[in-house]
């Protein structure tokens, strides 16, 4: 149940986690599940602009990370992205389930390349409407929505509303934000809440207000090219998710 975190920092030739020179990085995105990295896919990422400079490799009972880069939408996978244009700037799409004893692990090795001074963390994540703890009847709520939990030391506007007691976040994400809690690194977390299980358009342009935010503003790319990529994800997912008999 080991985690392997693996860079490509330097002439395509991999690296162990445990480099010498942490990474200087001012812009940390973690998309975590797959409707988040589908939405990065969508309107962040692009081939010409970002290069893969990393990989993590796990396994655990629900999962087997993919061994390629050519990543589908089904596929689980936890890749690391740096812009080309400002290698500062780095993004993670996690659609593979980490277990709950892999998560410390998963923690001490991604941000333990970085260095933590002047960092700042953005997380995206979705979960089911039937965890949002609410006195109104889940049923009425217009579902998909967001909902935003920041560290003490983030002091920028969020995009949404904040979320409210007593609801919870969990698993990777909820790590993640502790984890910058405790180093006192500013970061927010948005928290898509949805009664969609399969990848769909409605559950990934939820995440679109994320995109008129300070750390994206400058990332987004072009609108009509992300329709006709986010047109073409998910018709692949379609595609891999039928039943011939």
């Amino acid at each position: 149940r080991e985690i392997d975190v693996l860079w490509t920092l330097k002439s395509g030739a991999s690296t162990e986690s445990s480099a010498d020179e942490p990474l200087g990085c001012s812009t940390f995105i973690v998309a975590i599940g797959h409707h988040a990295a589908a939405f990065l896919s969508s309107f962040i990422l692009d081939s010409v602009c970002w290069e893969v400079v990393g990989v993590v490799k796990l396994w655990n009972e629900w999962c087997r990370t993919s061994n390629t880069t050519n990543v589908l939408p089904t596929d689980s996978f936890c890749l690391f992205y740096r812009l080309i244009s400002d290698p500062t700037v780095l993004l993670c799409q996690c659609s593979c389930y980490v277990a709950e004893d892999q998560q410390f692990q998963w923690l001490e090795k991604v941000f333990g390349c970085m260095r933590k001074e002047g960092l700042q963390v953005t997380i995206l994540s979705t979960c089911p409407v039937a965890d949002y703890k609410t006195q109104e009847s889940t049923l009425t709520l217009p579902s998909p929505f967001l909902k935003a939990l920041k560290t003490k030391e983030f002091k920028e506007q969020v995009c949404c509303p904040l979320l409210e007691q007593p609801n919870i976040v969990r698993d990777l994400p909820a790590a993640v934000l502790s984890y910058c809690q405790v180093w006192q690194i500013p970061a927010v977390l948005y928290q898509c809440y949805t009664d969609v299980i399969k990848l769909d358009t409605v559950t990934i342009e939820a995440f679109k207000p994320l995109l008129s935010s300070k750390i994206l503003k400058s990332l987004v790319k072009d609108a009509s090219e992300s329709t006709k990529i986010l047109k073409k994800l998910l018709t692949t997912n379609e595609t891999h998710s039928n039943i011939y008999i």
